[in-house]
């Protein structure tokens, strides 16, 4: 059976986008981990439902999150917790770029710029 073993996204600041990942949705961090030879530091953080999100940052690679044509989508369990979680992050400064609502495919979700313009889907 083929599956997503994990996504992995090159950060800015590791520390920044873990807490993130920590705080409102739940993440929990493995150890950081850094190569010294070619400056990549990497945290795994994994989800309730067991999937898991690499952050990477090494000094070569400068990321351009903004530009990069992908979001990362987070399931939360219910409307209503799409809608509480929207305003938490909202209230937090994070800028809602559309939602919550239901789109055109059945899914209600908001979209939120989270750290570092990661573009965030929040679904039920």
């Amino acid at each position: 059976m083929n599956r997503i073993h994990h996504i992995g996204v090159y950060v800015s600041c590791l520390e920044t986008v873990k807490s993130f990942f920590i705080d409102y949705f739940g993440a929990v961090a493995g150890s950081l981990y850094h190569n010294p030879n070619t400056g990549l530091s990497t945290y795994f953080l994994t989800f309730a439902d067991g999937s898991r999100l690499e952050l990477l940052n090494r000094p070569d690679i400068v990321p351009n999150i903004s530009a990069a044509p992908f979001h990362l989508s987070v399931s939360v369990g219910s409307k209503d917790k799409v809608d509480r979680m929207t305003d938490v992050l909202v209230s937090k400064g994070y800028l809602a770029i559309s939602g919550p609502r239901l789109t055109g495919d059945g899914y209600y979700e908001s979209l939120i710029s989270g750290p570092e313009s990661i573009l965030i889907e929040i679904t039920e």
